[in-house]
Protein backbone atom coordinates (compact mmCIF):
# COMPACT_ATOMS: atom_id res chain seq x y z
CA UNK A 1 0.00 0.00 0.00
CA UNK A 2 1.27 3.83 -0.76
CA UNK A 3 1.38 5.70 2.03
CA UNK A 4 -1.65 8.68 2.50
CA UNK A 5 -0.90 12.02 2.13
CA UNK A 6 1.46 11.91 -1.36
CA UNK A 7 -1.48 13.79 -3.45
CA UNK A 8 -1.70 16.04 -0.29
CA UNK A 9 2.04 16.86 -0.34
CA UNK A 10 1.83 17.84 -3.86
CA UNK A 11 -1.24 20.24 -2.99
CA UNK A 12 0.30 21.84 -0.13
CA UNK A 13 3.44 23.49 -1.72
CA UNK A 14 3.64 26.47 -3.39
CA UNK A 15 4.78 26.74 -7.50
CA UNK A 16 8.18 27.54 -7.09
CA UNK A 17 9.92 27.34 -10.75
CA UNK A 18 6.47 27.36 -13.35
CA UNK A 19 7.67 24.65 -16.62
CA UNK A 20 7.69 25.65 -20.07
CA UNK A 21 5.08 23.40 -21.80
CA UNK A 22 7.35 21.34 -23.92
CA UNK A 23 8.99 20.63 -20.63
CA UNK A 24 6.41 19.57 -18.52
CA UNK A 25 5.50 15.86 -20.41
CA UNK A 26 9.23 15.35 -19.11
CA UNK A 27 9.48 16.41 -15.45
CA UNK A 28 6.03 14.21 -14.85
CA UNK A 29 8.21 11.18 -16.76
CA UNK A 30 11.05 11.75 -14.63
CA UNK A 31 8.96 12.34 -11.48
CA UNK A 32 6.68 9.05 -12.29
CA UNK A 33 9.37 7.03 -13.42
CA UNK A 34 11.62 7.38 -10.08
CA UNK A 35 8.70 7.29 -7.56
CA UNK A 36 7.72 4.28 -9.70
CA UNK A 37 11.43 2.89 -9.08
CA UNK A 38 10.44 3.07 -5.31
CA UNK A 39 7.16 1.43 -5.19
CA UNK A 40 8.22 -1.37 -7.55
CA UNK A 41 11.20 -2.24 -5.43
CA UNK A 42 9.04 -2.20 -2.21
CA UNK A 43 6.12 -4.60 -3.27
CA UNK A 44 8.56 -6.93 -5.57
CA UNK A 45 11.13 -7.13 -3.02
CA UNK A 46 7.76 -8.45 -0.35
CA UNK A 47 7.26 -11.43 -3.20
CA UNK A 48 11.16 -12.15 -3.44
CA UNK A 49 11.27 -13.18 0.24
CA UNK A 50 10.99 -16.79 0.09
CA UNK A 51 13.44 -17.06 -2.64
CA UNK A 52 15.63 -14.97 -0.45
CA UNK A 53 14.95 -17.58 1.88
CA UNK A 54 15.82 -19.91 0.33
CA UNK A 55 19.06 -19.27 -1.26
CA UNK A 56 20.73 -17.74 1.48
CA UNK A 57 19.41 -20.52 4.21
CA UNK A 58 17.97 -17.51 6.07
CA UNK A 59 15.79 -17.17 9.44
CA UNK A 60 12.56 -15.20 9.49
CA UNK A 61 14.66 -12.28 11.50
CA UNK A 62 17.49 -12.44 8.24
CA UNK A 63 14.39 -11.65 6.24
CA UNK A 64 12.90 -9.43 8.47
CA UNK A 65 16.18 -7.26 8.49
CA UNK A 66 15.83 -7.47 4.65
CA UNK A 67 12.43 -5.22 4.60
CA UNK A 68 13.24 -3.60 7.98
CA UNK A 69 16.81 -2.18 7.40
CA UNK A 70 15.14 -0.19 4.27
CA UNK A 71 12.25 0.86 5.89
CA UNK A 72 14.38 2.18 9.03
CA UNK A 73 16.19 4.96 6.79
CA UNK A 74 13.58 5.71 4.65
CA UNK A 75 10.58 6.20 7.26
CA UNK A 76 13.58 8.05 9.58
CA UNK A 77 14.66 10.27 6.96
CA UNK A 78 12.21 10.87 4.42
CA UNK A 79 11.49 14.33 6.51
CA UNK A 80 14.85 15.68 6.27
CA UNK A 81 15.13 14.39 2.83
CA UNK A 82 12.01 16.59 1.84
CA UNK A 83 14.08 19.49 3.73
CA UNK A 84 17.10 18.95 1.83
CA UNK A 85 15.39 19.27 -1.19
CA UNK A 86 13.95 22.47 -0.36
CA UNK A 87 16.88 23.96 1.14
CA UNK A 88 19.80 22.51 -1.11
CA UNK A 89 18.00 22.23 -4.22
CA UNK A 90 14.86 19.61 -5.13
CA UNK A 91 16.33 18.25 -8.58
CA UNK A 92 19.57 17.87 -7.12
CA UNK A 93 18.39 16.15 -4.00
CA UNK A 94 16.13 13.81 -6.56
CA UNK A 95 19.66 13.25 -8.38
CA UNK A 96 22.01 12.54 -5.69
CA UNK A 97 18.93 9.95 -4.21
CA UNK A 98 18.11 8.04 -7.30
CA UNK A 99 21.82 7.51 -7.90
CA UNK A 100 22.50 6.41 -4.80
CA UNK A 101 19.70 4.04 -4.74
CA UNK A 102 20.63 2.79 -8.30
CA UNK A 103 24.11 1.76 -6.67
CA UNK A 104 22.63 0.11 -3.67
CA UNK A 105 19.77 -1.80 -5.88
CA UNK A 106 23.71 -3.41 -7.79
CA UNK A 107 24.99 -4.04 -4.59
CA UNK A 108 21.86 -6.11 -3.41
CA UNK A 109 21.49 -7.77 -6.63
CA UNK A 110 25.13 -8.72 -6.22
CA UNK A 111 24.90 -9.87 -2.66
CA UNK A 112 26.53 -13.03 -1.27
CA UNK A 113 25.23 -13.09 2.03
CA UNK A 114 22.01 -11.75 3.73
CA UNK A 115 24.27 -9.19 5.79
CA UNK A 116 25.75 -7.33 2.88
CA UNK A 117 22.24 -7.84 1.33
CA UNK A 118 20.92 -6.13 4.64
CA UNK A 119 23.54 -3.16 4.44
CA UNK A 120 22.73 -2.32 0.74
CA UNK A 121 19.00 -2.14 1.64
CA UNK A 122 19.63 0.16 4.58
CA UNK A 123 21.94 2.22 1.48
CA UNK A 124 18.60 2.02 -0.40
CA UNK A 125 16.34 3.49 2.20
CA UNK A 126 18.91 6.30 2.37
CA UNK A 127 18.62 6.92 -1.44
CA UNK A 128 14.69 6.53 -1.32
CA UNK A 129 14.57 8.76 2.21
CA UNK A 130 16.03 11.87 -1.17
CA UNK A 131 14.27 11.37 -4.14
CA UNK A 132 10.68 10.06 -2.76
CA UNK A 133 9.87 13.61 -1.11
CA UNK A 134 11.67 15.35 -3.77
CA UNK A 135 9.82 13.49 -6.55
CA UNK A 136 6.86 14.94 -5.14
CA UNK A 137 7.86 18.71 -4.28
CA UNK A 138 9.20 19.44 -8.26
CA UNK A 139 5.30 18.63 -9.18
CA UNK A 140 4.82 21.10 -6.82
CA UNK A 141 6.98 23.77 -7.62
CA UNK A 142 7.01 22.98 -11.67
CA UNK A 143 3.24 23.30 -12.04
CA UNK A 144 1.16 26.14 -11.16
CA UNK A 145 -2.58 25.73 -9.10
CA UNK A 146 -4.74 25.43 -12.53
CA UNK A 147 -2.36 22.82 -14.45
CA UNK A 148 -1.36 21.35 -10.80
CA UNK A 149 -4.87 18.89 -10.59
CA UNK A 150 -3.99 17.61 -14.03
CA UNK A 151 -0.21 16.77 -13.62
CA UNK A 152 -1.03 15.02 -10.09
CA UNK A 153 -4.27 13.14 -11.70
CA UNK A 154 -1.19 11.63 -14.22
CA UNK A 155 1.17 11.05 -11.97
CA UNK A 156 -1.09 9.14 -9.93
CA UNK A 157 -2.57 7.20 -12.21
CA UNK A 158 0.61 5.89 -13.55
CA UNK A 159 2.06 5.31 -10.55
CA UNK A 160 -0.77 3.13 -9.23
CA UNK A 161 -0.24 1.55 -12.58
CA UNK A 162 3.08 0.39 -11.27
CA UNK A 163 2.44 -0.35 -7.90
CA UNK A 164 0.13 -2.87 -9.15
CA UNK A 165 2.32 -4.23 -11.56
CA UNK A 166 5.35 -4.31 -9.57
CA UNK A 167 4.86 -7.34 -7.06
CA UNK A 168 3.67 -9.95 -11.02
CA UNK A 169 7.09 -8.12 -12.77
CA UNK A 170 8.87 -8.90 -9.46
CA UNK A 171 7.14 -12.78 -8.98
CA UNK A 172 7.53 -13.12 -13.37
CA UNK A 173 11.41 -12.43 -12.49
CA UNK A 174 11.82 -14.48 -9.54
CA UNK A 175 10.39 -17.72 -11.30
CA UNK A 176 12.36 -17.25 -14.80
CA UNK A 177 15.50 -16.19 -14.04
CA UNK A 178 16.40 -15.11 -10.10
CA UNK A 179 15.38 -12.62 -7.33
CA UNK A 180 18.44 -11.05 -7.93
CA UNK A 181 16.44 -9.39 -11.24
CA UNK A 182 14.18 -7.66 -8.44
CA UNK A 183 16.99 -5.28 -7.65
CA UNK A 184 18.75 -5.34 -10.83
CA UNK A 185 15.41 -3.91 -12.75
CA UNK A 186 16.00 -0.77 -10.89
CA UNK A 187 19.08 0.31 -12.63
CA UNK A 188 18.43 0.81 -16.07
CA UNK A 189 15.45 2.68 -14.84
CA UNK A 190 17.51 4.68 -12.51
CA UNK A 191 20.01 5.75 -15.83
CA UNK A 192 16.58 7.04 -17.65
CA UNK A 193 15.53 8.88 -14.78
CA UNK A 194 18.78 10.73 -14.62
CA UNK A 195 19.41 11.37 -18.10
CA UNK A 196 15.36 12.76 -18.38
CA UNK A 197 16.04 15.28 -15.17
CA UNK A 198 19.34 16.58 -16.35
CA UNK A 199 17.78 17.03 -19.51
CA UNK A 200 14.56 18.43 -18.61
CA UNK A 201 13.99 19.32 -15.18
CA UNK A 202 14.79 22.63 -13.20
CA UNK A 203 16.33 22.64 -10.78
CA UNK A 204 13.88 25.26 -7.86
CA UNK A 205 14.61 25.45 -3.81
CA UNK A 206 13.25 27.61 -0.86
CA UNK A 207 14.60 30.81 -0.12
CA UNK A 208 15.37 29.96 3.39
CA UNK A 209 17.85 30.46 6.15
CA UNK A 210 16.58 27.96 9.04
CA UNK A 211 19.19 25.23 10.64
CA UNK A 212 18.24 21.31 9.19
CA UNK A 213 17.30 19.86 12.14
CA UNK A 214 20.50 17.29 11.81
CA UNK A 215 19.96 16.40 15.63
CA UNK A 216 16.43 15.30 15.60
CA UNK A 217 17.01 13.28 12.21
CA UNK A 218 19.84 11.63 14.04
CA UNK A 219 18.49 10.81 17.45
CA UNK A 220 15.03 9.11 15.70
CA UNK A 221 17.42 7.64 13.24
CA UNK A 222 19.31 5.80 16.18
CA UNK A 223 15.98 5.49 18.93
CA UNK A 224 13.68 3.45 15.96
CA UNK A 225 16.67 1.48 15.01
CA UNK A 226 17.35 0.08 18.28
CA UNK A 227 13.90 -0.32 19.04
CA UNK A 228 13.55 -2.29 15.99
CA UNK A 229 16.94 -4.14 16.81
CA UNK A 230 15.52 -5.22 19.96
CA UNK A 231 12.08 -5.99 18.75
CA UNK A 232 13.63 -8.29 15.99
CA UNK A 233 15.87 -9.93 17.35
CA UNK A 234 14.07 -10.91 20.37
CA UNK A 235 12.38 -13.87 18.36
CA UNK A 236 15.84 -15.20 18.07
CA UNK A 237 17.41 -15.01 21.74
CA UNK A 238 16.17 -14.77 25.25
CA UNK A 239 14.57 -11.49 26.27
CA UNK A 240 17.28 -11.55 29.21
CA UNK A 241 19.65 -11.05 26.30
CA UNK A 242 21.98 -7.72 27.22
CA UNK A 243 21.64 -6.71 23.84
CA UNK A 244 18.44 -6.78 23.27
CA UNK A 245 16.78 -5.26 26.49
CA UNK A 246 20.34 -3.03 25.94
CA UNK A 247 19.03 -1.63 22.74
CA UNK A 248 15.05 -1.65 23.64
CA UNK A 249 16.28 0.67 26.84
CA UNK A 250 18.23 3.05 24.45
CA UNK A 251 15.41 3.77 21.75
CA UNK A 252 13.31 4.21 24.21
CA UNK A 253 15.53 6.75 24.96
CA UNK A 254 16.37 8.03 21.97
CA UNK A 255 12.48 8.61 21.32
CA UNK A 256 11.76 10.44 24.36
CA UNK A 257 14.91 12.65 23.83
CA UNK A 258 13.46 13.08 20.43
CA UNK A 259 10.13 14.42 21.06
CA UNK A 260 12.36 17.09 24.35
CA UNK A 261 14.67 18.05 20.98
CA UNK A 262 12.24 18.90 18.48
CA UNK A 263 10.09 20.90 21.22
CA UNK A 264 13.05 23.00 21.85
CA UNK A 265 14.53 23.01 18.22
CA UNK A 266 13.93 26.46 16.00
CA UNK A 267 12.98 24.36 13.15
CA UNK A 268 11.92 20.87 14.34
CA UNK A 269 11.14 17.93 11.99
CA UNK A 270 8.28 17.46 13.59
CA UNK A 271 6.52 20.49 15.17
CA UNK A 272 4.89 19.54 18.37
CA UNK A 273 2.22 22.10 18.14
CA UNK A 274 0.61 20.19 15.13
CA UNK A 275 -0.31 17.58 17.72
CA UNK A 276 -2.19 20.64 19.51
CA UNK A 277 -5.05 19.43 17.28
CA UNK A 278 -7.16 16.56 18.04
CA UNK A 279 -8.00 15.92 14.62
CA UNK A 280 -4.48 15.63 13.67
CA UNK A 281 -2.83 13.65 16.57
CA UNK A 282 -6.32 11.27 15.89
CA UNK A 283 -5.28 10.69 12.06
CA UNK A 284 -1.63 9.88 13.24
CA UNK A 285 -3.02 7.57 15.18
CA UNK A 286 -5.05 6.01 12.86
CA UNK A 287 -2.73 5.52 10.47
CA UNK A 288 0.22 4.28 12.78
CA UNK A 289 -2.23 1.47 13.82
CA UNK A 290 -3.89 0.98 10.53
CA UNK A 291 -0.91 0.79 8.28
CA UNK A 292 0.90 -1.01 10.57
CA UNK A 293 -1.39 -3.69 10.23
CA UNK A 294 -0.78 -3.47 6.44
CA UNK A 295 3.09 -3.69 6.96
CA UNK A 296 2.87 -6.79 8.40
CA UNK A 297 0.23 -8.39 6.43
CA UNK A 298 2.26 -7.71 3.15
CA UNK A 299 5.54 -8.99 4.72
CA UNK A 300 3.76 -12.20 5.23
CA UNK A 301 1.63 -13.17 3.08
CA UNK A 302 3.85 -13.63 0.07
CA UNK A 303 5.13 -16.31 2.65
CA UNK A 304 2.44 -18.19 2.90
CA UNK A 305 0.84 -17.76 -0.65
CA UNK A 306 4.52 -19.53 -1.89
CA UNK A 307 6.20 -21.33 1.12
CA UNK A 308 2.63 -23.24 2.11
CA UNK A 309 0.20 -22.94 -0.68
CA UNK A 310 2.78 -23.36 -3.26
CA UNK A 311 1.26 -20.54 -5.49
CA UNK A 312 4.05 -19.62 -7.80
CA UNK A 313 5.96 -15.97 -7.51
CA UNK A 314 3.70 -14.96 -10.54
CA UNK A 315 0.79 -15.57 -8.94
CA UNK A 316 1.64 -14.17 -5.99
CA UNK A 317 2.35 -10.92 -6.83
CA UNK A 318 -0.89 -11.04 -9.38
CA UNK A 319 -2.86 -12.03 -5.55
CA UNK A 320 -3.04 -8.16 -4.61
CA UNK A 321 -4.52 -7.04 -7.76
CA UNK A 322 -8.20 -6.78 -6.14
CA UNK A 323 -7.22 -4.45 -3.47
CA UNK A 324 -4.80 -1.82 -5.16
CA UNK A 325 -7.28 -1.85 -8.02
CA UNK A 326 -9.99 -1.18 -5.70
CA UNK A 327 -8.28 1.52 -3.94
CA UNK A 328 -7.43 3.74 -6.95
CA UNK A 329 -10.82 3.02 -8.52
CA UNK A 330 -12.96 4.09 -5.71
CA UNK A 331 -10.22 6.87 -4.26
CA UNK A 332 -12.49 9.71 -6.04
CA UNK A 333 -16.06 7.81 -4.66
CA UNK A 334 -14.53 8.04 -1.54
CA UNK A 335 -13.36 11.45 -1.40
CA UNK A 336 -16.93 12.39 -2.65
CA UNK A 337 -18.33 10.68 1.04
CA UNK A 338 -16.04 13.05 2.42
CA UNK A 339 -17.70 16.04 1.35
CA UNK A 340 -21.08 14.48 1.55
CA UNK A 341 -20.98 13.17 4.94
CA UNK A 342 -17.76 14.25 6.41
CA UNK A 343 -14.43 12.56 7.41
CA UNK A 344 -15.29 11.08 10.44
CA UNK A 345 -17.60 8.14 9.31
CA UNK A 346 -15.92 6.99 6.62
CA UNK A 347 -12.66 6.52 8.99
CA UNK A 348 -15.00 4.36 10.93
CA UNK A 349 -16.45 2.07 8.58
CA UNK A 350 -13.47 1.81 6.53
CA UNK A 351 -11.36 0.43 9.03
CA UNK A 352 -14.28 -2.24 10.09
CA UNK A 353 -14.59 -3.45 6.51
CA UNK A 354 -10.96 -3.73 6.15
CA UNK A 355 -10.64 -5.50 9.81
CA UNK A 356 -12.93 -8.14 7.88
CA UNK A 357 -10.92 -8.46 5.33
CA UNK A 358 -7.85 -9.41 8.12
CA UNK A 359 -10.56 -12.06 9.33
CA UNK A 360 -11.29 -13.11 6.41
CA UNK A 361 -7.34 -14.15 5.69
CA UNK A 362 -7.50 -15.51 8.90
CA UNK A 363 -9.82 -18.76 7.31
CA UNK A 364 -8.04 -20.17 4.71
CA UNK A 365 -5.91 -23.25 5.86
CA UNK A 366 -3.92 -24.72 3.38
CA UNK A 367 -5.05 -25.38 -0.23
CA UNK A 368 -8.32 -24.44 -1.34
CA UNK A 369 -8.90 -22.40 -4.83
CA UNK A 370 -7.59 -18.65 -4.46
CA UNK A 371 -11.28 -17.28 -5.21
CA UNK A 372 -12.91 -19.07 -2.37
CA UNK A 373 -9.90 -18.44 0.12
CA UNK A 374 -7.94 -15.28 -0.38
CA UNK A 375 -10.47 -13.57 -2.61
CA UNK A 376 -12.75 -12.10 -1.20
CA UNK A 377 -10.03 -11.34 1.68
CA UNK A 378 -8.11 -9.32 -0.37
CA UNK A 379 -11.76 -7.09 -1.99
CA UNK A 380 -12.65 -6.61 1.48
CA UNK A 381 -9.46 -5.23 2.44
CA UNK A 382 -9.05 -2.82 -0.47
CA UNK A 383 -13.10 -1.84 -0.22
CA UNK A 384 -11.94 -1.19 3.44
CA UNK A 385 -8.62 0.89 2.17
CA UNK A 386 -10.82 2.67 -0.46
CA UNK A 387 -13.02 4.06 2.00
CA UNK A 388 -10.43 5.25 4.26
CA UNK A 389 -7.37 6.96 2.59
CA UNK A 390 -9.27 10.10 1.33
CA UNK A 391 -10.88 10.59 4.42
CA UNK A 392 -7.32 9.96 6.02
CA UNK A 393 -5.69 12.91 3.56
CA UNK A 394 -8.24 15.21 4.04
CA UNK A 395 -8.58 15.24 8.28
CA UNK A 396 -4.83 15.67 7.69
CA UNK A 397 -5.00 18.78 5.43
CA UNK A 398 -7.99 20.51 7.80
CA UNK A 399 -6.19 19.95 10.97
CA UNK A 400 -4.07 22.89 10.31
CA UNK A 401 -3.59 25.73 9.12
CA UNK A 402 -2.25 26.36 5.25
CA UNK A 403 1.29 26.75 5.68
CA UNK A 404 1.51 23.71 7.90
CA UNK A 405 -0.29 21.26 5.57
CA UNK A 406 2.96 20.26 3.86
CA UNK A 407 4.60 19.60 7.31
CA UNK A 408 1.42 17.45 8.27
CA UNK A 409 1.39 15.74 4.91
CA UNK A 410 4.98 15.23 5.39
CA UNK A 411 4.11 14.03 8.88
CA UNK A 412 1.62 11.00 8.10
CA UNK A 413 3.23 10.40 5.49
CA UNK A 414 6.41 8.81 7.50
CA UNK A 415 4.16 7.83 9.98
CA UNK A 416 2.76 5.35 7.80
CA UNK A 417 6.27 4.19 6.88
CA UNK A 418 7.54 3.77 10.70
CA UNK A 419 3.69 2.15 11.45
CA UNK A 420 5.14 -0.82 9.02
CA UNK A 421 8.60 -1.02 10.61
CA UNK A 422 7.56 -1.57 14.13
CA UNK A 423 4.36 -4.00 13.21
CA UNK A 424 7.10 -6.50 11.32
CA UNK A 425 9.45 -5.73 14.40
CA UNK A 426 6.85 -6.52 16.58
CA UNK A 427 4.52 -9.23 15.33
CA UNK A 428 7.44 -10.82 14.17
CA UNK A 429 8.05 -11.96 17.76
CA UNK A 430 4.30 -13.34 18.05
CA UNK A 431 4.33 -15.49 14.59
CA UNK A 432 7.55 -17.11 15.41
CA UNK A 433 6.15 -17.71 19.05
CA UNK A 434 3.02 -19.28 18.02
CA UNK A 435 4.56 -21.79 15.18
CA UNK A 436 7.19 -22.84 18.36
CA UNK A 437 4.57 -23.39 20.20
CA UNK A 438 2.19 -25.38 17.80
CA UNK A 439 5.26 -27.08 16.36
CA UNK A 440 6.19 -28.80 19.93
CA UNK A 441 2.95 -29.31 21.06
CA UNK A 442 2.27 -31.97 17.92
CA UNK A 443 5.67 -32.63 17.12
CA UNK A 444 5.77 -36.17 19.90
CA UNK A 445 2.59 -37.47 18.09
CA UNK A 446 4.79 -37.92 15.08
CA UNK A 447 7.25 -40.45 16.69
CA UNK A 448 10.33 -39.33 14.60
CA UNK A 449 14.20 -40.15 16.00
CA UNK A 450 16.01 -37.34 18.55
CA UNK A 451 18.32 -36.12 16.22
CA UNK A 452 15.60 -35.50 13.31
CA UNK A 453 13.04 -33.50 16.40
CA UNK A 454 16.46 -31.99 17.78
CA UNK A 455 16.68 -30.73 14.17
CA UNK A 456 13.68 -29.53 13.82
CA UNK A 457 13.66 -27.41 17.27
CA UNK A 458 16.53 -26.09 16.50
CA UNK A 459 15.37 -24.57 13.07
CA UNK A 460 11.81 -23.10 14.07
CA UNK A 461 13.16 -19.54 13.43
CA UNK A 462 12.98 -20.13 9.59
CA UNK A 463 9.42 -21.31 9.98
CA UNK A 464 7.50 -22.53 6.37
CA UNK A 465 11.29 -22.47 5.32
CA UNK A 466 11.95 -25.05 7.95
CA UNK A 467 14.03 -27.65 6.16
CA UNK A 468 13.57 -31.42 6.89
CA UNK A 469 16.46 -33.39 7.73
CA UNK A 470 17.69 -35.80 4.42
CA UNK A 471 17.55 -38.74 6.47
CA UNK A 472 14.06 -38.66 7.65
CA UNK A 473 11.82 -41.37 6.70
CA UNK A 474 9.88 -40.35 3.56
CA UNK A 475 5.95 -40.99 5.35
CA UNK A 476 7.44 -38.98 8.43
CA UNK A 477 9.05 -36.57 6.23
CA UNK A 478 5.44 -35.53 4.42
CA UNK A 479 4.04 -35.83 8.16
CA UNK A 480 6.21 -33.15 9.35
CA UNK A 481 5.79 -30.97 6.63
CA UNK A 482 2.32 -31.16 6.78
CA UNK A 483 2.94 -29.93 10.56
CA UNK A 484 4.99 -26.96 9.80
CA UNK A 485 2.66 -25.66 6.95
CA UNK A 486 -0.10 -26.04 10.05
CA UNK A 487 1.98 -24.23 12.53
CA UNK A 488 2.60 -21.72 10.09
CA UNK A 489 -1.08 -20.97 9.13
CA UNK A 490 -1.71 -20.83 12.85
CA UNK A 491 0.77 -18.08 13.69
CA UNK A 492 -0.43 -16.30 9.92
CA UNK A 493 -4.16 -16.67 11.53
CA UNK A 494 -3.25 -15.66 15.04
CA UNK A 495 -1.24 -12.06 13.27
CA UNK A 496 -4.46 -11.22 10.99
CA UNK A 497 -6.60 -11.42 14.25
CA UNK A 498 -3.83 -8.88 15.72
CA UNK A 499 -4.39 -7.14 12.43
CA UNK A 500 -8.15 -7.27 12.60
CA UNK A 501 -8.37 -5.95 15.89
CA UNK A 502 -5.80 -3.02 15.62
CA UNK A 503 -8.05 -2.00 12.02
CA UNK A 504 -11.06 -1.86 14.95
CA UNK A 505 -8.98 0.20 17.40
CA UNK A 506 -7.83 2.76 14.54
CA UNK A 507 -12.12 2.59 14.04
CA UNK A 508 -12.45 3.19 18.05
CA UNK A 509 -9.86 6.32 17.40
CA UNK A 510 -11.69 7.79 14.42
CA UNK A 511 -14.94 7.70 16.36
CA UNK A 512 -13.24 9.22 19.86
CA UNK A 513 -11.28 12.00 18.21
CA UNK A 514 -12.12 13.10 14.36
CA UNK A 515 -14.35 15.81 14.46
CA UNK A 516 -17.76 15.29 12.92
CA UNK A 517 -17.25 17.56 9.81
CA UNK A 518 -14.34 18.42 7.66
CA UNK A 519 -14.23 21.06 5.31
CA UNK A 520 -13.14 18.31 2.98
CA UNK A 521 -10.13 18.11 0.17
CA UNK A 522 -10.60 18.40 -4.15
CA UNK A 523 -9.28 14.83 -4.99
CA UNK A 524 -7.67 15.76 -8.90
CA UNK A 525 -6.49 12.13 -8.96
CA UNK A 526 -8.08 8.31 -9.15
CA UNK A 527 -5.84 7.87 -5.96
Amino acid sequence: MRPPCDEAVILSRPPAVTCLPKEAPWILAATILGSSMAFIDSTAVNVALPALQTSFGATIVDIQWVIESYALFLGALILTGGSMGDRFGRRRMFLIGVATFAVASASCGFSLSVRQLVFARAVQGVGAALFVPASLSIISASFNEKERGRAIGTWSGFTAITTALGPILGGWLIEHASWRWVFFINVPIAVVVIALSLWRVPESKMASHESMDWTGALIVTAGLASVTYGFTESAAVRWSNTAVWGTLVLGGVCLIAFCYVEAHSRAPMVPPTLFRSRDFTGANLITLLLYGALGVFFFLFPLNLIQVQHYSTTATGAAALPLILLVFFLSRWSGGLVARYGAKLPLIIGPIIAAAGFVGFALPSVGGSYWTTFFPGFVMLGLGMAVTVAPLTTVVMDAVDQNNAGTASGVNNAVARVAGLLAIAILGIVIVRAFSHRINENLGTLHLPPEVRHSVQSGEIALAALPIPRDTDPSAAGALRALINRSFVFGFRLIMLICATLAIVSAAVAWRMIAQKTKGLEHPSGD
